[in-house]
């Protein structure tokens, strides 16, 4: 069985306050000991002191990137390392935004998997396809691209010690997402991949891999999309902003 997993990526928002505010009231909201694992990924600045309010709760920290390289005269950059040393136990790599906006290309995400890995973070590898790419019919072979750029570097042992989250691009801060059932397809196909490089594993690491929904999931649609079998929860964006949607959001995750 999978444990079902939601991560909450804060993005660049939030003041000291705010996110006091935000943790009091989703780990006041939470079971005790709930059957879903949840994380959230606040800004580099705030993860000290999200760290010290989750400290002894069933929530886990996470950052929202890593530099690929160790140590060193790299400005602006955050080693796993550090990450490590302030409490976190995840990191995303390769999300769609790094991938745009900071023209991350699949060699360096790859790079970045391995650096997490190697200070004993669990990376949350993102993959997905923009809305060209889709309606030109390309979304597995982007997402085998992207994955097996990792895979080609890490190998597929490397996946016992990660997440996968798949995001389509399009469906990200826009209000849509993907039906359940183009979200399961693409994570049967992402299994596939991952099976595809065991050989003698008999695809045990595919088959145990956690693989999360990312694209403007919300309340009211979380429990359907994670109803699908091959979905094993949420990367959310803006709704882990709202401590009650969150909070809705982790409970539909409990039940699967």
């Amino acid at each position: 069985m999978r444990r079902p997993f939601v991560a909450g990526n804060w993005k660049m928002h939030g003041t000291r306050a705010e996110n006091a505010d935000l943790l009091e009231a989703v780990l006041e909201g939470l079971p005790a000991q709930p059957t879903a694992e949840i994380a959230v990924c606040p800004p580099f600045v705030y993860l000290w002191e999200a760290g010290r309010l989750l400290k002894q709760s069933s929530v886990a920290l996470g950052a929202q990137s890593v530099c690929a390289e160790p140590i060193g005269a790299f400005t602006g950059e955050v080693s796993g390392a550090m990450l490590k040393d302030v409490g976190c136990r995840y990191v995303i790599v390769g999300h769609s935004e790094r991938r745009a906006h900071y023209k991350e290309d699949d060699a360096l995400v790859a790079r970045k998997f391995l650096a997490a890995q190697s200070h004993g973070l669990i990376p949350i590898l993102c993959v997905g396809e923009t809305l060209d790419e889709r309606e030109r019919g390309a979304t597995t072979q982007v997402v085998s691209r992207q994955l097996g750029a990792v895979l080609d570097l890490a190998g597929v042992q490397a996946m016992q010690k990660a997440v996968l989250a798949y995001e389509p691009v399009w469906a990200i801060g826009t209000g849509k997402n993907a039906s359940p059932a183009q979200a399961q397809e693409v994570h049967v196909h992402i299994r596939s991949v991952v099976a595809a490089r065991e050989g003698a594993n008999d695809g045990k690491i595919a088959g145990a891999l956690r693989i999360l929904y990312g694209g403007s999931v919300k309340a009211g649609n979380a429990s359907e999309i994670f109803s699908m079998p091959d979905v094993d929860g949420g990367l959310i964006g803006g709704a882990s902003l709202k401590a009650d949607e969150f909070l809705k959001i982790c409970a539909a995750a409990q039940v699967h």
